[in-house]
């Protein structure tokens, strides 16, 4: 693996599973990201945050744990195989998970996390086939 660092965040370029992940994270939230070797490329130590924190945020939200202090702690696990995405990572984990009909809406509701509707109306569609009453 080869990894990428700088102030709030670290990226890894898998070269087994060819995936590229990164993590970042601040004051009050952490965030997995699945991105693309572009992205990875373009990622260098000394960047500023907000143009660190713009690319990274392009990626696939996997993960992302908050604990601003306007409000109890949450957890939303936007991919439930985020730990098999990012072995490598330290992940945060300081409040309550989302139920999935949450996260589902949240993905469905807003345009920041548009790539993850495919991969949640996927799952979502194998829960009801699973349970027919629900």
């Amino acid at each position: 693996m080869q990894f990428k660092k700088g102030l709030g965040w670290k990226a890894c370029c898998d070269e087994a599973t060819g995936r590229y992940t990164a993590e970042f994270g601040g004051c009050g939230s952490y965030h997995l990201f699945e991105i693309t070797k572009e992205i990875f490329d373009s990622l260098t130590d000394g960047m500023s945050s907000s143009d660190t924190c713009d690319l990274i945020y392009t990626g696939r939200h996997l993960y992302m744990d908050v604990n601003d202090r306007c409000g109890p702690p949450y957890t939303i696990v936007f991919d439930e195989d985020y730990e098999k995405l990012c072995p490598w990572a330290n992940v945060i984990k300081s409040g309550r998970v989302w139920p999935d009909e949450l996260t589902d809406a949240a993905v469905e509701l807003f345009e920041s996390e548009k790539n993850n509707r495919a991969q949640r109306r996927k799952k979502r569609e194998g829960r009801i086939n699973k349970d027919p009453l629900r």
